[in-house]
């Protein structure tokens, strides 16, 4: 039987923002979610939204871009950065109007797909993609 100290927990995923108050305050009215923290200096925040973080630092800053790289943005509207985040609601069309209303930018209305679950598509304020979907059913 394998050890718990080999069993990690998913604590973080990261998104590389222009501005991280602004991105947090979109986040917060856009999809519903609660600021955990901003710190000071506005290089990190952080949103709750369950047993994972969500937390936006800036795209460009000394301590990354030397360490592991520099992070590469998208050149147009018609590309997307290799990962996106998924909301799931209850009720997937009004979070779709409410994400929208507060600045997301519709890229596809929700609808119901084959395999059991509603979703649509929104960019935020970076331009990355949101997928809003209801759970599997």
């Amino acid at each position: 039987m394998a050890s718990n100290v080999m069993r990690p927990t998913f604590a973080y995923s990261v998104v590389y923002v222009k501005d991280v108050a602004k991105s947090v305050e979109f986040y917060s009215r856009a999809f519903g979610h609660n600021v955990r923290r901003l710190d000071d200096s506005h290089r990190w925040g952080e949103l709750e939204s369950g047993q994972t973080t969500i937390a936006f630092t800036p795209l460009h800053q000394h301590e990354t871009d030397d360490l592991t790289g520099k992070v590469q943005s998208t050149q147009s509207a018609r590309e997307r950065a290799p990962i996106e985040l998924c909301f799931c609601y209850p009720d997937v069309d009004a979070a779709f109007k409410r994400a929208v209303e507060n600045g997301a930018v519709a890229v596809s209305q929700p609808e119901d797909k084959e395999w059991g679950q509603k979703v649509g598509y929104v960019r935020d304020i970076d331009g990355n993609v949101v997928r809003m979907g209801s759970h599997v059913k």
